[in-house]
């Protein structure tokens, strides 16, 4: 049989699109410390040495914006001194009210949203994304070790399908930015022996596996320095690594009332539970809100032909475990707490420690 290649990326904490996720995710962790009832949605963009601040804000709590990002970028690695620009003004009237004036929380705006599980690793993550993701963390780790290693990277991972299953990784990419003045057998024997090695089972490697490091030559002009980045552009490394569909909103900077994050997390709580409990292999669940609404206006379910039950039983036993209310699913998960910033690096889905990996015995 034919095998099928299936390819996903993932980036470090420095790449300038997640330093702007991790500047936008620490002032809403900011903004839910002090006053958990907080409308949040203020996003950044950098370039150089420059970084916008700007969105709307409903919220009792006192933001320095500027001095949140800047500590960012120090966290990150970063020492260059940046100018912060602030643009930030209350939220619309009208949307504040849609949300907040019933005794249920609405919806923050319309959208759709996806959830996806797979049974085909013990994250019930894509095997592509699920060692991407793995890659660039052990990558960002790894500038604490490696002297010469500075925070902007890449990685990418190939994997070669056979009947629907993974069956070995045909093609790993690491570009990782550094010092002027190293050699790139230098990188190429750090990468190999420092991030692959810990990170990749070597049962998914064969004597043909394919190793691409650094591939553009010398990367010493990195993060902002070497492109811009902006909160919200990196969707399909913060979900499913392209195997499943994507939503139509972004994740970082928005607080939960925004059922682009909240209902998206629920969505993957949904998804996992319902292939752990084995009722298909595969699972991708599309919900859809609209402002101002408690409810969802749609649920639909895709299972691939990986269905041990019919779609229209599953179906309902989703129904019947799980309530898809924006307040409820706020309530469920937990999320009226500063936990974002450490959502916005290596994916919002397959990593342990967020309530929407729990898996749910389902009834």
């Amino acid at each position: 049989m034919e095998n099928i290649y299936f390819t996903s990326e993932s980036v470090t904490d420095g790449h300038p699109d997640k330093m702007c996720d991790q500047i936008a995710d620490a002032i809403l962790d900011a903004a839910l410390s002090a006053d958990k009832d907080s409308k949040i949605a203020v996003e950044a963009t950098i370039k150089d040495d420059f970084v916008l601040v700007y969105g709307e804000a409903n919220t009792k709590a006192e933001i320095d914006y500027a001095k949140i990002a800047k500590q960012v970028i120090k966290d990150i690695g970063y020492t260059e001194d940046y100018e912060v620009l602030v643009k930030v003004s209350e939220q619309s009237s009208e949307i504040n009210n849609a949300v907040t004036s019933k005794e249920l929380t609405a919806a923050g705006d319309q959208g759709i949203m996806f959830g996806y599980a797979s049974n085909e690793t013990d994250s019930y993550m894509p095997l592509a994304i699920d060692l991407a993701h793995k890659l660039s963390k052990r990558l960002s780790e790894a500038k604490k070790e490696v002297a010469w290693l500075k925070p902007d990277g890449k990685t990418q991972v190939t994997v070669a399908y056979e009947a629907g299953k993974p069956k070995y990784v045909h093609t790993i990419v690491v570009s990782a930015s550094h010092d002027a003045g190293i050699t790139h057998d230098e990188i190429v024997k750090m990468v190999k022996e420092k991030i692959i090695a810990p990170v990749v089972d070597p049962k998914w490697l064969t004597e043909d596996t394919i190793y691409i490091i650094n591939p553009s030559g010398s990367f010493t002009i990195a993060g902002s320095f070497s492109d811009s980045g902006t909160t919200g552009r990196k969707l399909v490394v913060d979900s499913y690594g392209g195997m499943s569909r994507i939503g139509g909103g972004a994740f970082s900077s928005k607080d939960p009332s925004k059922v682009d994050r909240s209902a998206a997390y629920y969505a993957r709580h949904v998804a996992k539970s319902v292939v752990a409990a084995g009722l298909c292999d595969r699972l991708e669940i599309q919900l859809s809100y609209a402002i101002g609404l408690i409810e969802p206006l749609s649920i639909h379910l895709e299972t691939f032909g990986t269905e041990k039950k019919n779609i229209e039983e599953i179906l309902e036993i989703v129904k019947n475990n799980f309530n898809f209310n924006v307040g409820n699913m706020i309530d469920e998960l937990d999320l009226l707490r500063p936990i974002y910033r450490e959502t916005a690096n290596f994916g919002h889905f397959g990593r342990e420690g967020f309530s929407w990996e729990d898996i749910r015995i389902l009834k």
